[in-house]
């Protein structure tokens, strides 16, 4: 379904500038911009993937990653088609980097997409799979709807958003998952087509206008693994978005262009965790890692396991209904109540 896009302005001879993401594509009459899925049509522009939906399911909320987010609960996840990334290890490529018109897809109205998470029990709606920002009609019309049907709403994304989309869906978006991806332009150039500054910006941004925002990094061996550069990352969110802001350090597994890079040792995930902890962050987390005690919540007061998971779901809870430690009463920052309460 065709939608004109919002975010754009008409420039001469019928082309337009996008200013949905930061690549602010300057488009020609008959092109679409570096996403694939946005297309200028005699000279006004077009969102391509309205209603269009390639990846559905009810996840626990925990895979997005979202830690400190309705622990405990379900979060009715949708996808679609194209990314404005270029990421040479990106596990969702399928999607992401296919031709809409080679894609498989279906449509569901933002109605029928809240009817849906109502039906399943979800506690939340999320955007995720692929980029929601090339998606953002659909979102918006779709976080609107979700707001006033109690449903809490989530990005995960890549964190390429205008600082002006941000904040015309930010009274309508709860949670902000972003990929902070590495700590040098280097890498954000040679691996992703993009910039590492507007990603920086719009999760601050984020937090700014009080969304919840927890941080992904996957660290990727040779790429973005280096003490310093897990430092720095580190010691940015902390002076940032705050120590008290979930951080999950994620191991990489060989996907899509980077087949010859090895997964991420236990050990280098390890040192993330150490270092992190160094910098002053109060809830840092391994991710794709099974069986490991940095999966589970700790109380910063006094050290208690407050909230233990297993595989992508909360197995114990020691948070009072107030979200403080059972143990000392401490305040824990966590958004919304644990599902185990509903």
């Amino acid at each position: 379904m065709l939608k004109e896009a919002m975010f754009y302005e008409q420039l001469e001879d019928k082309k337009v500038r996008c200013n949905l993401c930061n690549h602010r594509c300057r488009i020609a009459e008959g092109k679409t911009g570096f996403c694939k899925v946005r297309q200028n049509k005699e000279g006004k522009l077009y969102s391509l993937i309205y209603n269009t939906v390639s990846s559905e399911a009810v996840d626990p909320i925990e895979k997005k990653p979202l830690f400190h987010f309705y622990p405990g609960t379900y979060s009715y996840s949708l996808g679609t088609i194209g990314c404005n990334f270029r990421c040479k290890h990106c596990q969702n490529w399928t999607i992401s980097q296919v031709n809409l018109d080679e894609a498989q897809s279906v449509e569901i109205t933002p109605e029928q997409a809240i009817d849906r998470a109502l039906a399943a029990g979800c506690k939340s709606i999320a955007w995720t799979y692929n980029e929601p920002t090339i998606w953002y009609e659909y979102t918006y019309d779709s976080a609107k709807l979700a707001k006033e049907a109690g449903l809490a709403t989530v990005y995960v994304t890549n964190g390429y958003i205008t600082p002006e989309a941000l904040k015309h869906i930010s009274p309508y978006l709860d949670a902000f998952r972003v990929d902070i991806k590495a700590f040098t332009e280097k890498f954000y150039h040679e691996l992703s087509s993009a910039h590492l500054q507007p990603v920086l910006d719009s999760a601050k941004l984020a937090r700014e206008l009080g969304m919840h925002v927890e941080v992904v990094y996957l660290v990727i061996p040779t790429f973005n693994d280096s003490s310093d550069e897990l430092r720095d990352v580190s010691r940015w969110v902390v002076e940032n978005l705050g120590k008290e802001t979930p951080v999950h350090f994620t191991r990489f597994h060989p996907y899509y262009k980077l087949q010859n890079v090895s997964p991420t040792p236990i050990e280098t995930l390890d040192l993330a965790h150490e270092i992190a902890t160094e910098e002053g962050l109060e809830y840092v987390y391994l991710g794709n890692v099974l069986s490991s005690k940095y999966e589970h919540t700790f109380c910063p007061s006094c050290g208690n396991m407050i909230i233990g998971r297993g595989v992508f779901d909360v197995e114990e809870s020691h948070l009072t209904e107030d979200n403080k430690c059972e143990y000392c009463g401490a305040s824990i920052p966590i958004y919304g109540k644990y599902g185990g309460y509903l």
